[in-house]
């Protein structure tokens, strides 16, 4: 009887393909222990609590309002300032909160990193689960103040949930390869702040992305913020959505989760021995 030899080729995943996405469905107690353990050291010994989730985009608004609103006379789109500026702040605050933190996240769990294996990934997702759950508190505050101002509900804030993917998975990609950079390059940990502070002057926080010439406004969506931030708007104003705009800043978007990561995916090996 002839016996046949068989031959195995074994070759490293390329590509997203490289990602064990079942692997990170298993570990997702993980991720819910991380994401409330981030809730617990933030708040702890803190006089208000979680209302620090309420009071930093709430008291920004009532700063941008007096200054770029009452003195600067920035024009809202016709709606009253305090409200077209937080809803711009609403999405800002969440991904400069994101990239901040999940920037410095795997250095400052180099103990945890260093002792036992789970997919490294969890940590700076922990970061972005835990801005949800204080965007979702602060939204309720721009309800509030949507009640107080008159400002009408339309049918277009049923579309928050789909802009909140893009908001998370900008976050998320720009969060992963700064936290991968921060792990190798130390002095992100300095660049950061500086890259957050002027990215909110290239954002439409403060204005609408109607004050910027139309020729330029393709440019301008290369930030996703520009897309997401003018698509909160339109969302919960019931104004017209700038589908141009809104198109780039999602295809960006979606570009920058895919290349954040594969890039951590692919530095996360050496973590252990660099951090």
């Amino acid at each position: 009887m002839k016996q046949t030899q068989s031959e195995y080729i074994l070759k490293p995943r390329r590509g997203l393909s490289a990602f064990d996405w079942g692997e990170l469905f298993a570990y997702r107690d993980l991720l819910w222990f991380l994401a409330w353990r981030n809730i617990n050291v933030r708040y702890k010994q803190t006089v208000i609590g979680a209302a620090w989730a309420i009071g930093q985009p709430f008291i920004t608004m009532i700063v941008f309002t007096v200054f770029f609103g009452r003195l600067a006379q920035v024009p809202s789109d016709g709606v009253p300032y305090p409200i077209f500026v937080y809803a711009g702040l609403l999405p800002w605050t969440f991904f400069s909160n994101v990239i901040r933190m999940s920037a410095t996240s795997v250095v400052e769990d180099e103990k945890l990193i260093t002792k036992v294996y789970f997919p490294r990934i969890i940590i700076p997702a922990s970061v972005a689960g835990v801005e949800l759950i204080d965007f979702a508190v602060a939204f309720l505050i721009y309800v509030a103040m949507m009640m107080y101002f008159g400002t009408p509900f339309t049918s277009q804030i049923f579309l928050v949930p789909a802009l909140m993917v893009m908001m998370t998975a900008a976050s998320l990609g720009c969060g992963l390869m700064l936290a991968a950079l921060t792990v190798a390059y130390r002095d992100f940990r300095y660049i950061v702040p500086f890259m957050i502070q002027l990215g909110l002057y290239v954002s439409p926080v403060i204005y609408p992305v109607s004050l910027v010439p139309e020729r330029w406004r393709p440019l301008l969506a290369l930030n996703p913020m520009t897309g997401i931030i003018d698509g909160f708007r339109s969302a919960l104003l019931g104004k017209p959505f700038d589908m141009m705009t809104l198109t780039i800043s999602t295809l960006v978007a979606l570009g920058l989760f895919i290349a954040g990561v594969l890039y951590f995916k692919r530095l996360e090996r050496t973590f252990a021995d660099i951090i």
